[in-house]
């Protein structure tokens, strides 16, 4: 249960970050409840998945189940681009994630 809490609190990181940046700098009401709300969430879950996993290993899994959610949330709003060297050190990030689960 731990780790599922964990993979949605990163995506909540993911969340948050688009919506932090949608927000025009606080500017824009909806973006910046979903900002608000999604990191709170996100902090909330990422806190009780450490009490039980190795604080190391659920910050790097947080943070990288996150840092490809916000990529792939830009790209598909058509924000970023994704090429191939892209692309690839993405799977490598999400292969480091998943190594981590099963050496944790």
């Amino acid at each position: 249960m731990h780790w599922l809490v964990l993979i949605l609190s990163g995506a909540l990181e993911a969340v948050w970050a688009t919506a932090l940046a949608a927000s025009g700098g606080f500017r824009r009401p909806r973006p910046t409840v979903l900002f608000a709300v999604s990191l709170v969430l996100s902090m909330v879950g990422l806190a009780w998945a450490m009490t039980a996993l190795p604080t190391g290993t659920a910050y790097a899994v947080w943070v990288g189940i996150g840092a490809v959610g916000t990529v792939l949330l830009a790209v598909a709003r058509g924000e970023e681009r994704l090429g191939g060297a892209r692309a690839a050190l993405l799977v490598v990030l999400v292969a480091c994630v998943a190594g981590l689960k099963v050496v944790a």
